[in-house]
């Protein structure tokens, strides 16, 4: 049975499916889901992140959690987490940055939070050496000082999609039209989670809400304002969600999230006032959503892209000026992915990033 298969099977027999609940199936489903089969990243994958274009992305936010923890007194031992961590790379990269942080490596308890033996077993390959323990959620972290790195994490959960009608709300849902995948509509009814919307919306308009981000967000800003801690989410969305964002994409292309099921990347644009408030609710403060080529430029990327161009030259030196321009540059990254830390309340936000 394919995952076409399955889940033809459980629209006949449970209707409809909301937009939340495909996309679980198509990314986690145990046996044909897009993360549990297979390493979606690189020129053979469907997907580039940050990370995998240049060493210099993991080693400046590296940097920038262990100026967080020098700052916060150099707690011993620490966690040093990180949320979907792809092949391991940015997280090699971090480790290979602050190897010069006195103390950083000794205190370090690496956890890794990773739904997918695939790229579980990838990271074991590019962090061997470092005994990373692995994590199924959130909520496994230990009580301790955390630090932690969220890269593209939040985009992949699942969002449920709903259509403003009236005062009232219809959610989205794919059902079946002659045996073939489509989108179509629920009743129209109110939307408790909604209701501060109805200020900001008109007919028609369509907000998303993703269920497990505030969940995932206030556990670890609980952590940080109790235990200590810091924390950088990087992303692609903007303040606030409106409008259709589900996207596939597959070998580098768009993609229709209808079309072969579980063979395609599905995410969507992060609501950073939902963390935020999230923040918040867990007691911890938020620093300012920051453009990510704004963060990475106050991080000192150029300074860096200058010292790693000594001795380069022809194909070499175009890939990392090309790698540059494509972090930082408000018409590639620079402004599509947003940046947003949490931190204690009597501490600063980590580095790059502003109150």
């Amino acid at each position: 049975m394919s995952l076409l298969d399955h889940l033809t099977s459980r629209i006949q027999q449970d209707g409809p499916l909301t937009v939340a609940d495909y996309m679980a199936d198509c990314l986690l489903h145990p046996v044909h889901g897009y993360y549990t089969t297979r390493d979606p990243l690189g020129e053979a994958g469907d997907f580039t992140t940050a990370p995998e274009i240049s060493q210099m992305f993991g080693e400046l936010l590296g940097l920038s959690l262990a100026q967080s923890w020098l700052d916060q007194g150099a707690p011993a031992p620490f966690t040093l987490a990180e949320l979907g961590p792809g092949r391991g790379t940015l997280m090699v990269d971090l480790l290979r940055a602050t190897k010069a942080v006195p103390g950083f490596h000794a205190a370090m308890r690496i956890k890794l939070v990773e739904a997918s033996p695939t790229l579980r077993a990838a990271q074991a390959k590019t962090l061997a050496g470092y005994a990373p323990d692995w994590l199924d959620t959130v909520a496994d972290l230990p009580d301790a000082p955390l630090f932690l790195l969220a890269n593209e994490f939040f985009d992949a959960l699942p969002v449920r999609q709903f259509l403003r009608d009236g005062d009232l709300w219809r959610e989205r849902c794919v059902g079946l039209n002659d045996g073939t995948l489509t989108f179509g509509l629920g009743a129209a009814a109110p939307q408790a989670a909604l209701t501060d919307r109805l200020a900001d919306t008109k007919d028609g308009d369509l907000v998303e809400l993703c269920p497990a981000a505030a969940p995932i967000t206030e556990q670890i800003a609980q952590i940080i304002a109790t235990q200590g801690g810091a924390a950088v989410i990087v992303d692609y969305g903007d303040w606030r969600s409106l409008g259709d964002t589900l996207q596939a994409l597959r070998a580098h292309a768009p993609a229709d999230p209808l079309h072969t099921p579980g063979e395609a990347d599905l995410t969507t644009h992060v609501d950073f006032e939902a963390l935020a408030t999230a923040t918040t609710a867990g007691g911890a403060r938020h620093s300012r959503v920051t453009p990510q080529g704004i963060f990475l430029e106050r991080l000192g990327i150029t300074q860096r892209a200058n010292s790693l161009a000594q001795g380069l030259s022809g194909s070499q030196l175009d890939r990392l000026i090309a790698a540059h321009r494509r972090l930082t540059h408000p018409q590639e990254m620079g402004n599509l992915f947003k940046v947003i830390g949490i931190y204690p309340e009597h501490a600063q936000p980590p580095a790059g990033l502003e109150p």
